[in-house]
């Protein structure tokens, strides 16, 4: 490899910084046209990109800038804003964010009426009417579009990464501590975790993220606790007492996609000699979910995977009508970094599968990026059943109606039959 190519690069960077942009330009040009390697590929084509003022050369330097390294997120930013998804003005300084406007802020507070009585309108689960408390009137909701995942790069330049937010009514729980977003024009709530009864005499207004979809429920009470106490029978579990009724809401789930590659190294061992491997593992994975909530992060995670979100509207409030959803509790930017976690750990578990016991593995995730996010709210049904003076919780699926808990399932009869002396 020559060192020519890379002179090149430097001089046009030094002309470029200088604002000799034509000069810096033949630099660049001859640069690309001497280029021995692909990191002077990549950055030639990219400061090409930013010093041509035809949108179709742009395009083409930039696409070739992202087929070397499609994480680069100068180069993302870029051909958002030739695409029109993102305005020169509105990127913003991740160091110096914008604080919140003083003074007071509007409250998203809708009401849902029935036009014939008055009363409340509640979402029903049917994943399609409101209906009224009182007179049994149905609305029709419609049919929702789906909703899209929103592009991380503009939204980290953009900011709406680290604001986008509403101001929007919560209230605690006083038994148990968790924090519900307050459902329209309701004055009082149960806790979904504890039963605790509330009336809401004086509620707080929060600054969050907006939910980008929702899934709603897909069946009622008595469905989910036909559910729950058909899985008890299968597990051969007899409760102590009465069987609690499931209680129905929704709980914030982050999902992303990301893309890169992985570069990795380590040994292996071959007639009992360590012999060196290596390679370059390619990611792209969609919607990896990461809980928004602390409180049943350990049981949601095991089935958060099963929910179909291809079909989940965009987020509409009426859908919490008469049901309550939790407040996240993890920021995008933290579960953001669980999910290259995630990633990783996608990798090494493949890496070990073709290649075996790899000593020494070394990898690195700084060639991977997110591409876009969702934030998304999923219904479960949460109840608990005591045996043996122990009390587990167990959570239903909202969609699909699998049942979770965490007691240790795996040989779950005889475990119980030896707790309890059968």
């Amino acid at each position: 490899m020559s060192d020519y190519d890379n002179d090149l690069m430097l001089e046009g960077i030094q002309r470029f910084r200088a604002k000799e942009f034509d000069s810096a330009r033949s630099y660049f040009e001859r640069a690309l046209d001497m280029a021995d390697d692909q990191n002077t590929r990549l950055w030639a084509n990219y400061y090409l990109s930013r010093l041509t003022p035809d949108p179709l050369k742009k395009r083409s330097y930039l696409e070739e800038t992202l087929a070397i390294d499609m994480t680069l997120a100068e180069a993302r930013r870029d051909l958002a804003i030739l695409d029109g998804r993102l305005k020169p003005g509105e990127i913003v300084n991740p160091d110096q964010i914008p604080a919140p406007a003083p003074g007071p802020t509007a409250v998203k507070a809708d009401r849902f009426v029935c036009p014939t009585c008055g009363g409340r309108m509640v979402y029903s689960p049917d994943g399609a009417s409101l209906v009224c408390e009182y007179c049994n009137r149905r609305q029709t909701l419609g049919v929702a579009a789906p909703a899209g995942n929103e592009d991380f790069f503009v939204a980290m330049a953009n900011g709406s990464g680290f604001r986008k937010t509403l101001s929007i009514k919560t209230f605690r729980c006083q038994g148990c501590g968790a924090n519900f977003i307050l459902p329209p024009d309701q004055l009082s709530a149960t806790c979904a975790y504890c039963g605790s009864a509330h009336v809401i005499a004086l509620d707080r207004v929060s600054e969050l993220v907006a939910p980008d979809a929702i899934l709603p429920l897909a069946f009622d009470p008595p469905h989910a606790a036909r559910l729950l106490a058909g899985w008890l029978e299968a597990h051969n579990i007899r409760p102590d007492g009465d069987l609690p009724t499931p209680r129905g809401l929704y709980l914030p789930v982050w999902a992303f996609d990301l893309l890169g590659n992985i570069p990795w190294n380590g040994r292996v061992l071959r007639n009992k000699r360590e012999v060196p491997v290596s390679g370059e593992y390619p990611v792209q994975v969609s919607d990896i979910r990461i809980p928004g909530s602390h409180k049943l992060a350990d049981l949601l995670a095991k089935f958060v995977a099963e929910y179909n979100l291809s079909s989940a509207p965009a987020y509409d409030p009426r859908y919490l009508s008469g049901w309550l959803a939790e407040v996240y509790q993890v920021a995008m930017s933290d579960a953001a970094l669980d999910a290259r976690q995630a990633a990783v750990e996608q990798v090494r578990v493949a890496i070990r599968g073709e290649f075996g016991n790899v000593l020494g593995l070394n990898y690195s995730s700084s060639s991977i990026s997110i591409t876009s996010f969702r934030l998304i709210l999923l219904p479960v049904w949460t109840a608990s059943y005591t045996t043996a003076s122990r009390t587990w919780r167990v959570l239903i699926n909202g969609q699909n109606g699998t049942v979770h808990t965490d007691a240790p399932v795996q040989g779950l009869k005889g475990w119980l039959e030896n707790l309890i002396g059968n």
